[in-house]
């Protein structure tokens, strides 16, 4: 059947589902009021209008067969949430053109099977949502956990969408969702049960709501999300596979020096650097990095491929005197 097929390649079209990457740093305090990508790779919390702040770290709490996990503890509470307020993880932020695969905007759409590890210390039902950000859809599931401060395997499976279709682009496609703690302005609502357009109340009242108390956490390992309605066991890769996988997204290296060499033309006073991304980026990044100050930076940029700086320096400071550190290139969804 279309559904239970084997795909072949790999299978789980989340990245870093098992948390093993890090780039950015295995902790992060005082996310407040704010939205971004912390510790973990491929995951992005929003703690978007007031309330509650949040440290977030790459967990070394996992069940049998995993060693990392994402967790996100609450350290200052909100009794009452402002009613905009929503504390979201987001997790998959999948490419619209890895998703065409799926066949979705056809009949023969196929279904999304979700399966990951979670620790709590609250128990109740909790809605994860599927969000399909091409076109503004999504559909809901509402899982319960059972048993506080206890690693438990969930596996949700939603039909496919038949009325839109992904394209063979680099945006966002499609991301799985968990709603931790809304305000009332998102909470009036019902979980979609089928795929329809996005709206802010949609998230219902099934959320542990992990804001309203500094004994809350929400852990997360070992996300795997397939086609088709079965649930087969997580897909491991080596720490090197997933790097690279990530790096299309992020690129921070460890302790790299970038040092200048000289330039054609006016080479009394003009240096330059260059690199190559050791994979190719999903787009064009926002490329940062620090220079010492013994030059201006004349001209530079960065692409898919790699990056490409010159700067106006003495003479007596040309060549490996002059460098660039703290390189960062961010491509993320």
């Amino acid at each position: 059947a279309k559904d239970t097929a084997a795909r072949a390649g790999r299978k789980n079209l989340i990245i870093n589902g098992g948390m093993q990457v890090a780039q950015r740093g295995t902790s992060t305090t005082g996310i407040s009021s704010t939205v971004g990508f912390y510790t973990c790779d491929r995951v992005k919390l929003f703690n978007s209008n007031g309330g509650p702040t949040y440290t977030v770290t790459q967990d070394t709490s996992a069940p049998t067969g995993f060693v990392n996990s994402f967790k996100v503890q609450c350290t200052t509470a909100s009794a009452s949430l402002p009613a905009n307020h929503y504390t979201i993880l987001r997790t998959g932020l999948i490419e619209s053109s890895d998703m065409v695969q799926s066949s979705f905007g056809t009949s023969s759409a196929k279904s999304l099977t979700y399966s990951f590890w979670v620790k709590a210390n609250k128990t109740g039902d909790q809605l994860v949502m599927f969000v399909d950000h091409k076109n503004q859809k999504e559909i809901g599931q509402v899982f319960t956990i059972s048993t506080a401060d206890t690693w438990e395997k969930k596996v949700i499976t939603v039909v496919g969408n038949t009325g839109s279709s992904f394209d063979n682009s680099s945006i966002l496609g499609l991301s799985v969702d968990f709603y931790l703690a809304v305000g009332t302005d998102r909470s009036g609502g019902s979980t979609p049960t089928s795929w329809g357009d996005r709206g802010t109340t949609n998230a219902g009242s099934t959320t542990l709501n992990i804001a309203d108390s500094t004994a809350n956490y929400f852990q997360v390992t070992g996300l795997q999300l397939e086609l088709g309605s079965v649930a087969t066991d997580f897909e491991h890769q080596s720490y090197g596979e997933e790097l690279a996988l990530c790096q299309r997204y992020y690129w921070k290296p460890t302790n790299l020096y970038v040092y200048t060499g000289f330039t054609d033309g006016n080479t009394s006073t003009r240096v330059s650097a260059n690199g190559q991304f050791p994979v190719t980026m999903r787009s064009g990044p926002t490329f940062t990095y620090t220079k010492n100050a013994l030059s201006t930076q004349l001209s530079g940029g960065a692409n898919i491929w790699g990056f490409y700086f010159a700067w106006n320096t003495s003479a007596a400071n040309r060549g490996s005197i002059c460098s660039m550190s703290n390189i960062i290139a961010d491509a993320e969804l």
